[in-house]
């Protein structure tokens, strides 16, 4: 038997892959945090439920409807995309005015009502997902067995948080929200439909959400605590990579998965807490996250 570090090599590779595959839900959870909070300085607490909510989405259409696993793919997002454009506009855009902890108490709340709904409705057992049949399988690497689907999602939540960041960075858009976040009146000035520019962001920060929750939803079972299980681990890789930043969070989302799982290995005890533990250590030493810019 091979081993690594005294540790079989099998074991130490499949809870790498596990962790890489934590990361990529981390990295494209936060994504969708950061933009939504760097943009429009709302800390969305909703944004775990948004998460499941994709996930039942894709359930949903596949168990009543037949629509298969990459259907859901772009309908589920383009839903939970809608459902945050209604939310920002009805509820969100009242408080932009007000301090930041109001925007954190209504999404908290919006988050429990969500949540409690779909406890009612669907319980707290779970609902299985099949991995799509083009994926299902895997590749025997000698030191490890690699499933092809859980390989598809690391690889394709590195192109959408690429993509995102981007679009985000070197694109006439990406510049436009930019400036109307640090000057929303003299954008206006300029013809530009800001409220609508602010809505739209808010609508795609609440798709990567759903995105992320049909990818989710054949490696997890599909229940409505899924958001708040991962909400959490979230807001600390957001505040880990610092606040507003798109790639610190992408990053950092990816890096704490692989540490994540190398500590299962090395010291299971604390694999539920590392994050929180370096999270700490990163506020005492540098307040604004290690990608953050300080004021």
């Amino acid at each position: 038997m091979i081993t690594l570090f005294g540790y079989p090599i099998q074991a130490l590779m499949g809870q790498l892959l596990l962790g890489l595959i934590n990361g990529a839900f981390y990295a494209v959870l936060s994504l969708g945090l950061a933009l939504i909070f760097g943009l429009l300085n709302i800390i969305n607490f909703a944004h775990g439920a948004q998460y499941m909510m994709g996930a039942f989405v894709a359930w949903l259409l596949l168990t009543y409807a037949g629509i298969n696993f990459w259907l859901s793919l772009i309908l589920a997002p383009l839903a939970l995309g809608l459902f945050g454009m209604a939310l920002e506009r009805l509820l969100l855009r009242r408080l932009y005015k007000l301090d930041p902890l109001y925007g954190l108490l209504l999404t908290f709340g919006l988050a429990l009502i969500i949540e409690g709904a779909f406890r009612q409705a669907y319980g707290v057992s779970g609902q299985a997902y099949q991995v799509p049949k083009l994926l299902q399988g895997g590749i025997n690497l000698g030191f490890m067995y690699l499933p092809l689907y859980r390989a598809a999602v690391v690889v394709v939540s590195l192109v959408i948080c690429l993509a995102t960041w981007l679009a985000i960075e070197k694109t006439k858009l990406g510049a436009l929200l930019r400036a109307a976040t640090e000057n929303p009146a003299l954008v206006q000035a300029f013809g530009v439909n800001v409220p609508v520019l602010v809505t739209g962001t808010y609508g795609f920060g609440a798709a990567l959400a759903g995105f992320a929750g049909v990818l989710a939803a054949p490696v997890y079972s599909v229940n409505p605590l899924m958001g708040s299980n991962i909400i959490i681990v979230v807001f600390a890789v957001v505040v880990i990579g610092g606040m507003g930043s798109i790639l610190g969070s992408v990053l950092t989302g990816f890096g704490l998965g692989l540490i994540e799982g190398l500590t299962k290995v090395f010291y299971p005890e604390a694999s539920s807490t590392v994050i929180f533990v370096i999270m700490a250590i990163v506020l005492l030493l540098k307040p604004a996250g290690l990608f953050g810019r300080t004021a």
